[in-house]
């Protein structure tokens, strides 16, 4: 890891912090739409979770791939299906159609892709498609609102656009992870979009708790 991709992965655990301490000052803001309460609960286990990846180490001893591919990756999966299908689209049984589905994706993961890896890959790529058809879903749901005018009061649109950025974004990165790692500048670039995107998401989480404090009772 070069030292601007070191810069950039300690500037991505505490914008993640900045957005965990956003939505704790607007956590009162939005009493209507209590559902969103729990996107900043969210957002402060992500961070507590990077703070105990980071430096958890040097005070238990515990294996930091299995927390983050058994507990952080998918809280970060199954809260997005939630926060999307069940509240968002208003398809609660999509929710946990696609939370069945990515559960099981770890039943074959274990059978059939068994060499260790820094992600899951075959986890995470089915994750990310299906969150991308939910961001989909989304799109063409805030594309065909009477609000659409007024997206900059909007939520998710603000989050839809931080989870493109990223996970969507990133898919192929981790997907293919083996693949591209033997390409050194290739990887470089494509790491570094991963670190960037990542910053920028939860920069739009968090402008999402300040511009988006006025959106329609729809979102």
């Amino acid at each position: 890891m070069t030292d601007f991709q070191k810069i950039l992965q300690e500037s991505m655990i505490w914008t993640e912090g900045l957005a965990a301490v956003i939505s704790v000052i607007y956590y009162n803001r939005n009493n209507k739409e209590k559902y969103w309460k729990y996107f900043s609960i969210y957002l402060i286990i992500i961070f507590l979770s990077e703070i105990i990846g980071k430096w958890g180490g040097l005070i238990i001893e515990y294996n930091k791939q299995n927390f983050f591919n058994y507990f952080v990756i998918p809280l970060e999966f199954l809260f997005f299906y939630w926060l999307y299908a069940a509240k968002s689209l208003g398809r609660p049984k999509l929710f946990y159609t696609m939370s069945l589905l990515y559960l099981l994706s770890f039943v074959s993961s274990e059978f059939f892709f068994t060499t260790k890896k820094i992600i899951l890959s075959f986890n995470y790529t089915v994750g990310c498609l299906l969150l991308m058809v939910l961001v989909i879903m989304e799109y063409y749901k805030q594309i065909n609102s009477s609000e659409i005018l007024n997206f900059n009061r909007n939520k998710m649109f603000y989050i839809n656009l931080g989870v493109t950025l990223f996970y969507i974004g990133t898919l192929p990165f981790w997907t293919f992870f083996n693949l591209i790692k033997e390409y050194r500048e290739l990887h470089y670039i494509y790491f570094s979009y991963f670190l960037m995107s990542g910053i920028i998401m939860y920069l739009l989480f968090s402008i999402s708790f300040i511009w988006g404090k006025q959106s329609s009772s729809s979102y």
